[in-house]
Formats: C-alpha cells, structure tokens, sequence
C-alpha cells in the first residue's frame, strides 16, 4: 500500500479549529500578558527601590554636585560678560570663583566679627538675660508642679532605680572630628566643581544632547534649555524675595532697638526661605539678641513683622517672581518637601522644590510620562 502523507497537500482546506482550542489559546495569552505585566510592574519596584538605595548612600556626592550646578548658575552670568569683552571662558570661570570666594570670606569674617563683639557686649544685658531665664524657669517649674498633682506619678516610677550609661566623649569628640572634616573636604569640592561647570558648560550641553537619538535630540535641547531658565529664575526669584525681606526686618528690628538690627535683619531674612521651616527659624536670631531687652509688646511686634512677611512671600512674591517658571501644584511641591526631605535631610528640603521642577519640565516633554508632568502641575 502506498504510505499516507504527513503533509497537507496545497489547495487543500484547512481543518477547523475546535471552540475548545481557541479558549485554551486565549487562556494561555492572557496568561502570559498577566505574568508579562506583573514581571515589569517587579522591574520597576527593584529599579526604583536601587534608585532610591543609592541616591540615599550617594547623598554626599549628589548633594555637593547639585549645590555646583545651582552656584553655576548664579555665576554664569558673570562669565558671560567675560565673554562679550572677549575674555577666555576659563579666565572668566576663574573670575567668577574667585568673586565667589571672596564675598564668602566677606562674609564669615563679617558675622564672626559681629559674634565676638555681640559675646563682648552681652555681660552689660547679663542682668536682663538672667530674670528672664529665671522668670520663665519659675514658670516651668510651677506648670510641671500642677501637671503632678493632676497626674500623679505611679510608684513603681517613684521607687525605680535609673541607670544612666556614662558616655565615652574620646569617642563622641573623633566622631564629631571625622564627620567634620568630611563635610570640609566634601564643601572644598564645589569650588572646583563649579569652575569645570562654567568653563566647559558648551561642551557638557552639547555632550549631553548627542546622547540622545537623533528624533530625541531636539526635545533633549528644548528640555536642557527649560530647565537651566527655571533654575536660574528660581535663584534670582528667591535672591529678590530675600533681599526684600531682609530690608523689612532691618528696618523693623532698628525701629525696635534690637542690638546689630542690620546683621540680625539680612539672617532672618533669608532664614524665612526656607520652606515650612522658615518662619520658626528667621523668629531665632531676633529672639536671641532680644532676650531681656525688649519687652512682651516688642516680641509680639517681631512675631508679627516675620510672619506676616513669610506670608506675603509665600502668597504674593513667589506666585509672581517664581511661580511662572515652577508651575507645581502645592500637594506636589509638600510631598516633594517630606520625599527630599527624609531622603536628604536639611539638603533635601533646599533643593527638593528645584528638582521637583526640573522633573516636571522632563515629563512635559517625554510622551509617555505627560500624564506624571501634568499632575504635578497647576
């Protein structure tokens, strides 16, 4: 007998495929776009998960580079009247740090003079100083004789034995030497770092775009460009919001007496910058020189005076000067705060409001993350 053939003959009508077979095929594509999905929705997790691990061990590293970037930025325009007076970049760049350097020490010598003369000075308030501290100690003790009388403590508390661990201050002295001189050596880097930033600024942006592929290089420049007038409206908006209220408070603290009025000023000033934080931090330098001096009216005058120029600040100057540029909604720029915040500590508060931009800026322009940019928007 001749053999069967394996094979279809052409012309020949396929068979039908049974109802039972195509369930099964959809079951098992499903299946695979489930398991295909979960798979990146895991990537993404570990990613962002390293992401987080190493920008939270890298922070001395990143910090310092991001603070350079943003201090380029302030100077950059220094460097570029160097180049229409057709002076080399890099002898411009040198100009700039050297300026930069210089208002610096200005000012570090200038606060420490202003320190020591005020330590001179505070033996002739000593008197003040001391009924005060005196007044407000009667005043605790007082309250905390209520608080127990109210809420008697238990005996066991009365008659328990605490043990005080004596603390190793040989210890605690080289590990404070240690975190210093790190913080020293990691501070001497930005001057340099910033120097290289100014100098090759052309050659970093243009580096950067050809990392790109060729459709993307356009979006990359547009994005780069974006960002570097955001960051520098967002440095000169909060220099003009400090310096105005820093001439306020001066004036404030002068017509209130406040011994060095001018310095304490220009510190609460900027202080109030700060976001969240800076109305109880721009409150410590007039409550500090104040203390024993002025009286309970003049304290509320001073509270007064730092919050309500925290509140037009953050009301009326940011929405005109920096707003324009930043467009984030306030949820974004408070969650921004607390993510940077825990991330990075005090630097982290500082820099999270650019940063925050500067992501919004990158999602605008990259298709698949809009919908991430307009939510962080207005």
């Amino acid at each position: 007998m001749p053999e069967v053939e394996s094979q279809q003959k052409p012309g020949t009508a396929t068979p039908p495929v049974s109802t039972e077979h195509l369930v099964q095929r959809n079951i098992l594509e499903q299946e695979r776009q489930r398991y295909s999905k979960l798979q990146t929705a895991s990537l993404i997790v570990l990613a962002t998960a390293a992401v987080l691990t190493l920008m939270y061990f890298a922070k001395p590293v990143l910090v310092v580079t991001l603070v350079s970037v943003l201090l380029g930025f302030v100077l950059a325009p220094i460097v570029d009247a160097c180049d229409r007076i057709h002076l080399p970049r890099w002898f411009g760049s040198a100009i700039a740090i050297v300026i930069f350097v210089g208002i610096c020490y200005s000012i570090m010598y200038f606060s420490y003079n202003r320190a020591i003369s005020f330590m001179d000075d505070l033996p002739k308030y000593s008197t003040r100083i001391r009924e005060t501290v005196i007044r407000v100690r009667q005043r605790t003790e007082k309250f905390q004789k209520t608080a127990e009388n109210v809420l008697p403590s238990a005996p066991d508390e009365k008659n328990a034995v605490k043990v005080k661990q004596s603390s190793n201050w040989a210890d605690r002295l080289t590990e404070g030497a240690g975190a210093v001189t790190e913080i020293v050596l990691l501070i001497g880097f930005i001057p340099f770092l910033t120097y290289f930033m100014l100098s090759w600024q052309e050659h970093f942006r243009s580096s950067t775009v050809m990392l790109f592929k060729l459709q993307h290089r356009n979006t990359a420049y547009v994005t780069l460009g974006l960002i570097s007038a955001m960051i520098r409206s967002f440095i000169v908006g909060n220099l003009v919001v400090g310096i105005f209220i820093s001439l306020i408070s001066t004036v404030v603290f002068a017509f209130l007496h406040l011994p060095y009025f001018y310095f304490l000023g220009v510190i609460s000033g900027f202080l109030s910058l700060v976001p969240y934080l800076g109305v109880v931090l721009a409150l410590i330098p007039p409550f500090a020189a104040g203390l024993g001096q002025i009286n309970s009216e003049q304290l509320i005058v001073v509270v007064m005076t730092v919050l309500g120029l925290h509140l037009f600040a953050l009301n009326v100057l940011y929405p005109k000067i920096i707003g324009k540029r930043l467009q984030l909604n306030p949820l974004a720029v408070t969650l921004a705060l607390l993510f940077w915040g825990w991330l990075w500590g005090a630097m982290g508060l500082i820099l999270a409001v650019p940063i925050t931009a500067a992501l919004k800026i990158i999602f605008d322009h990259v298709e698949g993350l809009r919908p991430w940019g307009a939510w962080l928007g207005e």
